[in-house]
């Protein structure tokens, strides 16, 4: 058992790649208001990504050297407003509606073959030097897994808020701060040979894996999205322990030991538990008591897929060039 678990710091804020992250950074590090046209931006482009991700950073560890006062700066929070309307706007555009739940769970359970994702290009082919860039990428989610979901719990109530809560109670550990899945995540990328420290790849990692992330935090954030939170956490659960489950496999091809396995086997053993869970006791009572909310919870479903579909084809493009799939430092 670890006893060396080091508490999260906060990180530098991050290097800007384009005017609208220039705004956010500019203001929290100088108090400059921000006065960059939002209109016209890329809604899935790296600009965006990084200033919104440097706005919902503010509700999370924050960054050295930054007032925390700024989480709840107005100004700060009209700009964030006027990103989070292009991003989700370009969402909801991006993907259809619907509002069979039980339709769209079950497209989730059936898994093309031959599969072609991310993790089964790992698993057949793979080399070392992949495998650790899917962790760099992941990393930016797994440094703090689980809290985004964590933020929909007040906006929950009955049998729904209390089987969320003993999902997240798994997520973070069962209590014991060694086993809490970032700090799992992070003896990973030691065992790894990677930076462990919060968020230390950031300025590597390309837009499509930051807007994943970004999409977690608007759905948490806001109550009108919390079936979307739901659908997407539903959504998460069910294709996680399949995916982990062949990254599994390509460590061990690669020859990996357990200290590398570890954070993907415990995935694979955790999430099919906890599909069961989310899909009957959380989506099911919420709908229950709110039937209306069901064509949120696909959005947030088809949301998670779209967006994880764009990592994938980022990922695998530039593999399958020879290249790397990280963005210059």
């Amino acid at each position: 058992m670890r006893t060396d678990v080091r508490p999260v710091l906060s990180c530098a804020l991050p290097r800007p790649r384009g005017p609208l992250s220039a705004a956010v950074v500019t203001l929290l590090r100088d108090g400059v208001p921000p006065s960059a046209d939002v209109t016209g931006a890329d809604p899935f482009g790296a600009d965006l990504a990084v200033a919104l991700h440097t706005c919902y950073e503010l509700h999370y560890q924050g960054f050295r050297d930054v007032d925390p006062d700024w989480e709840w700066s107005p100004e700060l929070l009209a700009f964030r407003r006027e990103l989070e309307r292009v991003f989700e706007s370009a969402l909801r555009a991006a993907v259809p509606a619907g509002d069979d739940v039980a339709a769209v769970f079950d497209e989730l359970l059936v898994e093309p073959v031959p599969g072609a994702g991310v993790s089964h290009f790992l698993r057949d082919h793979g080399e070392w030097w992949q495998f650790r860039e899917y962790v760099v990428h992941r990393s930016v989610y797994h440094h703090k897994e689980a809290d985004p979901h964590a933020l929909v719990i007040p906006r929950l109530s009955g049998r729904a808020k209390a089987a969320l809560v003993a999902v997240e109670f798994d997520e973070f550990g069962g209590g014991h701060a060694d086993r809490v899945h970032a700090q799992l995540y992070r003896d990973l990328m030691a065992a790894t040979d990677l930076d462990s420290g919060y968020l230390s790849y950031f300025d590597r990692v390309p837009a499509p894996v930051i807007a994943v992330v970004n999409m977690m935090s608007l759905f948490g954030l806001h109550r009108r999205l919390r079936a979307a939170m739901v659908g997407h956490f539903a959504a998460a659960e069910i294709t996680t322990a399949p995916s982990a489950a062949r990254i599994v496999k390509a460590i061990e091809r690669l020859g990996g030991g357990p200290d590398v396995t570890h954070f993907f086997a415990e995935h694979v053993e955790a999430d099919a538990v906890h599909e069961q869970v989310l899909r009957n006791d959380v989506v099911g009572d919420l709908l229950d008591r709110e039937p209306e909310l069901a064509a949120d919870v696909v959005f947030g479903v088809r949301a998670t897929e779209f967006l994880e579909a764009r990592f994938g084809e980022h990922v695998l493009t530039a593999w399958q060039e020879g290249r790397t799939s990280l963005s210059a430092s």
